[in-house]
């Protein structure tokens, strides 16, 4: 929700004077695309929750399929596009810088999470590690479309997002079996330090 706020705005704030960001029609676009549908679905969710516990219908293979699918036609309309310039030293280039971000972003909240004034229990940094470094390219693709809308190199400006999905796919499943095991010993050595020591007979 904040990133449909932020985003504009940090546009004005980098762009300046230089581009004209018709805010009301981005937001108005944007509520629509985002919000509304997000509502929609928890209102309806509230009538038919039963139903939903009972059937289990496929939701979660067809969100997958339906994010696969999104991936796809994004890159195709992006390299399928002529006017494209993007060489392969520039494309490596910022798979590198995209990478570096996001390994960065982890790096750091993890730092944050286990800091020594933190109340966050080791599952808490797990979750806080993947959830709020992850972006989904289900937002970002509406929104780069909506921002700039009409705009010629549109194409060009979605590869970093292109690139950052699949990145935090593979850190993710890379990561995965070492981010567990830290979890796993870090709280056995909660449970030993919370565990009343025996008293000691004399």
């Amino acid at each position: 929700f904040q990133g449909i706020v932020i985003t504009p705005l940090l546009l004005l704030l980098f762009l300046g004077s230089s581009s004209s960001v018709p805010f009301t029609s981005i937001f108005s676009q944007l509520f629509m695309t985002v919000v509304v549908p997000l509502i929609i679905g928890q209102i309806v969710r509230r009538y038919i929750k039963d139903w939903l516990e009972r059937k289990k219908p496929p939701f979660g293979a067809i969100s997958s399929c339906v994010l696969l699918m999104i991936i796809y036609t994004t890159f195709c309309d992006t390299f399928a596009n002529p006017n494209i310039d993007l060489d392969k030293f520039s494309l490596i280039i910022i798979v590198f810088i995209i990478f570096s971000v996001q390994m960065s972003f982890m790096f750091l909240t993890f730092l944050f999470s286990t800091r020594n004034n933190s109340s966050f229990t080791p599952a808490d940094t797990v979750a806080i590690i993947f959830c709020s470094t992850h972006k989904s390219l289900t937002l970002g693709i509406p929104m780069l479309k909506i921002v700039f809308a009409g705009y010629e190199h549109l194409s060009l400006i979605s590869v970093p997002l292109l690139i950052y999905h699949p990145a935090q796919i593979l850190l993710g499943s890379l990561l995965v079996p070492t981010i567990k095991s830290w979890m796993v010993s870090r709280q056995k050595a909660l449970k030993l330090t919370r565990q009343p020591k025996a008293p000691v007979k004399v």
